[in-house]
């Protein structure tokens, strides 16, 4: 349970949200600098295109990184608000101050490490299929029994009104 306690008139002490991060056990799938290994990624191309499409795959709006153009290029909070919450969702060791230094000196190169990321997310994902059993997938007649009936079964007190 928890109290509250008055350190000054009007001015209470709430407890604050604790949050482990024991559970950080992976690491990202490619580093910052690894631009080259992915040739498909257009980011140096046409940051704002790669930008929108990997805010889409990870489930953001499309149109979300375009509001960073009102910050003038100064300031980046889409990117780091999608690079901390990606690696909060796979589970990615690090801290919100990597993030903000990461993205402070290279937005286009987090954005391509991003959708690396995705693309090695998506491609780790094996879906296997259970068998099927033809027994549990007979159609059956309305209101029939599931088991067999066993006729010889004689109780051992007939229904007896008198009984």
């Amino acid at each position: 349970m928890t109290t509250f306690t008055m350190a000054h008139p009007g001015v209470s002490f709430q407890p604050a949200m604790v949050v482990s991060t024991t559970n950080m056990t992976t690491q990202w799938s490619s580093g910052v600098c690894d631009c080259c290994e992915d040739m498909g990624c257009c980011g140096l191309w046409c940051p704002y295109c790669l930008m929108c499409k990997t805010s889409e795959e990870f489930g953001e709006c499309l149109c979300l990184p375009l509001l960073e153009i009102c910050f003038g290029g100064m300031l980046h909070p889409i990117t780091l608000s999608m690079r901390s919450s990606m690696r909060e969702r796979f589970h990615i060791k690090g801290s919100i101050q990597d993030d903000c230094c990461t993205v402070f000196c290279c937005t286009v190169c987090v954005w391509c490490q991003m959708a690396r990321e995705l693309k090695a997310r998506q491609q780790s994902l094996v879906v296997i299929n259970p068998a099927v059993n033809p027994v549990h997938h007979q159609p059956q007649a309305f209101n029939q029994p599931t088991q067999a009936i066993n006729t010889s079964y004689q109780p051992l007190h007939p229904i007896n009104p008198a009984y």
